[in-house]
């Protein structure tokens, strides 16, 4: 039986450790010696996601902890705490416990994470504090450390997705490609690995797309213009309206048909307009697609991005809804037909086979344009139109699932960034009382951590900052002074003029003139733009001459 206690010493290591082959290795190490049922629960405890469906606040967690240490025993544990998981290990430090704890195995700990999805209605809090209670009594420090990280989503040990992948290739032989390969078509990389160790030293068993096992979605970066985006592609390339709506996998197979989101959550419930819609204009009997809701009024004109959640994840009242913010689907590429994977074929050709398969339903506005002028007005009427932009795709790109390949640029009205807020201050003056200036993290995917690149007080309105206020109160972990650290939780798109050097964060940059444009409830933290974006776009920046040095 591997304990919880061993993948707690694996993880201190880890967090000590540079190296990314070290890490690899480390990790690497650490899921061979594990039995095969232990290696789902092993990955996602590494990953940050073992309470996945049972996640609680930092606010909860930390009211059951200090009545079990006691009232007193929390003063000053926040100092020189670097997170929320260091803070929990310090207080219980200070709790009298048994000489010895029994080990807990780590099965058995996934479960009763998992157990704390389970209390639902009235008493459900104290019950929810009861099983954390039970838990934690059960932790030395250390493992009470770790598993608070899983809880608030927050894991910080360097052993980021990409991380897990190289461990994973070097149990599977050293085949990083075949690991990326099946991770891309499995979408799981908790099942990836567990094929890994099934067949360890072995080549991996070929993976493929599966009806109804939604794929992660192929990303795309951005371009300064169309001219520029075009160019990447030597000019064969397709443009695109970019739709201010949320994207959306179609899986239809016979009369089974339903929607995934990007996150891969299954909106079937809440959009049964749209599923409706696709079984009777899709003219395929069998095929999965790619595509963008939008939400339009009575004229069918488009709405803003937010009219939209009120439709994302509701499963009641859903024909009132379905009245008050009918929405409209537009499709813009096909991943499998019939029984025909699609993703390595030429966008062109995805394209073809989207043409021939979508019967009656209606398909995003598009030209392959002969030269930039042309690229040029067709992106200037969509922003006419009221279009975020445009997507410039190279007609050669394979299609990459969970990747942001070069295959497809986007070119928006202005610079946007998704970011994720991980802290607050207190505001003042007419916005006492309200969580008002927001410290904003970009992901390095080298590390997996969140780096700070910025704070923002403006975008939102008064009944958003309010909203927002108790959205974040709620997520909240600590406080220093003004600031209130909250979990990584809430996904915002960011406008900017630009970027500049910042001796202050340790990504080194930092965003000039920044302002919320909306709130992406359609993306998770896992899903913000990277670091390594941000330099790139700082890159492109300094050649036109553009930012400089800063003191952010």
């Amino acid at each position: 039986m591997t304990t919880l206690r061993a993948l707690a010493a694996v993880c201190e290591q880890l967090a000590r450790t540079r190296s990314r082959r070290d890490l690899a290795r480390q990790v690497a190490d650490f899921l061979g010696a594990l039995d095969a049922e232990e290696v789902r629960p092993a990955v996602r405890f590494l990953l940050g996601q073992a309470g996945r469906g049972g996640a609680v606040s930092g606010q909860t967690l930390w009211r059951v902890l200090v009545r079990l240490v006691g009232e007193g025993a929390s003063a000053d544990v926040w100092t020189g705490a670097v997170d929320f998981g260091e803070a929990v290990e310090r207080l219980l430090e200070r709790r009298e416990t048994p000489a010895e704890l029994p080990a807990l195995g780590l099965i058995e700990v996934e479960e009763r994470v998992r157990a704390l999805a389970g209390p639902r209605g009235a008493g459900s809090r104290a019950e929810k504090e009861r099983l954390l209670a039970e838990l934690f009594a059960r932790l030395t420090p250390l493992e009470a450390k770790y598993v608070a990280k899983n809880l608030i989503r927050e894991m910080r040990t360097g052993a980021a997705e990409g991380i897990l992948l190289d461990a994973v290739a070097l149990v599977a032989g050293g085949d990083r490609a075949a690991v990326a390969r099946a991770h891309m078509l499995e979408g799981d990389l908790t099942e990836v690995a567990a094929l890994a160790l099934a067949n360890r030293g072995g080549p991996l068993p070929a993976s493929a797309l599966t009806y109804f096992r939604p794929l992660r979605p192929m990303l795309a970066h951005s371009a300064e213009s169309v001219s520029e985006a075009l160019a990447t592609f030597g000019g064969r390339a397709a443009v695109e309206w970019k739709l201010d709506g949320a994207r959306v996998q179609v899986h239809r197979r016979g009369d089974d048909c339903r929607l995934y989101s990007r996150r891969l959550q299954d909106l079937t419930e809440s959009l049964p307009d749209v599923v409706g819609e696709l079984r009777r204009g899709l003219s395929a009997p069998a095929a999965i697609l790619e595509g963008e809701v939008i939400p339009v009024d009575a004229a069918g004109r488009a709405l803003p991005f937010q009219e939209l959640m009120r439709r994302f994840r509701r499963i009641r009242d859903i024909g009132r809804l379905e009245r008050e913010v009918p929405v409209r689907l537009h499709l813009f590429d096909a991943l499998q037909a019939g029984d025909e994977p699609l993703i390595d074929r030429p966008y062109g050709e995805r394209w073809a086979t989207l043409e021939r398969v979508r019967g009656m339903l209606r398909v995003v506005g598009r030209v392959v344009p002969p030269t930039a002028a042309e690229a040029e007005a067709f992106s200037a009427a969509a922003l006419a139109d009221g279009f975020e932009g445009v997507m410039v795709k190279g007609l050669d790109a394979p299609y990459t699932p969970g990747v942001r390949g070069r295959g497809w640029l986007k070119v928006k009205r202005a610079t946007t960034v998704d970011l994720v807020i991980i802290a607050a201050d207190r505001g003042y003056g007419r916005r006492h009382g309200w969580l008002s200036n927001y410290h904003l993290a970009a992901r390095d995917e080298e590390t997996g951590r969140l780096e700070p690149v910025g704070k923002t007080f403006k975008g939102l309105t008064d009944a958003e900052f309010r909203t927002m206020t108790d959205r974040l109160s709620a997520l909240a972990i600590r406080e220093e002074g003004p600031t209130v650290h909250v979990e990584p939780r809430i996904v915002v798109e960011v406008l900017f003029t630009d970027l500049q050097r910042s001796p202050t964060y340790a990504a080194g940059l930092a965003l000039r003139f920044a302002r919320i444009a909306r709130i992406r409830e359609d993306k998770a933290p896992a899903d913000a733009d990277t670091v390594q974006h941000l330099r790139a776009l700082f890159a492109r920046q300094q050649t036109r001459g553009v930012g400089g040095e800063g003191e952010a």
